[in-house]
């Protein structure tokens, strides 16, 4: 039940005044291929299982994905990438992602983002960021199983080294940089597992293939299962 209050808490967040105005205007604007739908337009909250051992961080919802349908990597081609590997992997229920109401269920996983409002230019402040933090690390503390956190792209990364230094774990010195497939032990866990990011400039370019992101969380679940 606390990961419910923690869910409805982020979707009713206005804090900042950038972000809430970004969201909302992309709501009402709307891309013409969307023009139908009625967008979310509000900070979207973490998915998944509650019991899940391996936590998916992002960067911020997509303007017409996961802000147009509420919820994480859902309703773009960058959630498609995702989620067809997690599936592949055994972390969801189906490999497509198009709207909440479409049965996808995780298993074993939660996703989420380190900024809950999608951004301008996909390029949160730094007091955003900060702001944010606060959701993410009261996810982490809820989410009491979570041995791995795959971050996709390098903002996860500092986001999620931010967040566990502000809880106190020991980081090893010096930190790894960010790489594709690099794993970063914590003394006290989670493990992190660095990824690309699943956007398209990044899947049509070739820079992410779906092999390596196979890879990452076969990574992943080694580290899970370990």
């Amino acid at each position: 039940m606390d990961l419910h209050v923690l869910q409805d808490e982020v979707a009713a967040c206005r804090r900042c005044a950038r972000l809430v105005e970004w969201r909302e205007r992309v709501g009402v604007e709307k891309r013409k291929s969307f023009r139908d739908q009625e967008y979310w337009a509000r900070p979207v909250p973490g998915f998944g299982d509650p019991h899940a051992r391996l936590m998916v961080l992002g960067l911020a919802p997509a303007a017409h994905g996961a802000n147009r349908t509420g919820r994480m990597f859902t309703g773009d081609r960058s959630g498609d990438f995702l989620y067809a590997a997690m599936h592949r992997a055994g972390f969801a229920s189906q490999p497509t992602s198009a709207h909440r109401g479409d049965g996808l269920e995780l298993r074993d996983a939660w996703v989420t983002s380190a900024v809950k409002c999608a951004p301008p230019d996909n390029k949160p402040l730094p007091d955003e960021r900060d702001a944010c933090a606060v959701f993410t690390r009261r996810e982490m503390a809820l989410l009491a199983s979570v041995r791995a956190v795959v971050c996709l792209g390098g903002f996860a990364y500092e986001a999620a080294i931010r967040l566990l230094r502000e809880m106190g774990r020991a980081l090893p010195h010096p930190l790894p940089k960010f790489g594709h497939g690099v794993l970063v032990p914590i003394e006290g866990g989670p493990t992190l597992v660095l990824s690309y990011h699943p956007s398209q400039q990044n899947t049509f370019t070739g820079r992410l293939t779906p092999e390596m992101l196979d890879d990452v969380f076969r990574i992943a679940r080694g580290v899970i299962e370990g």
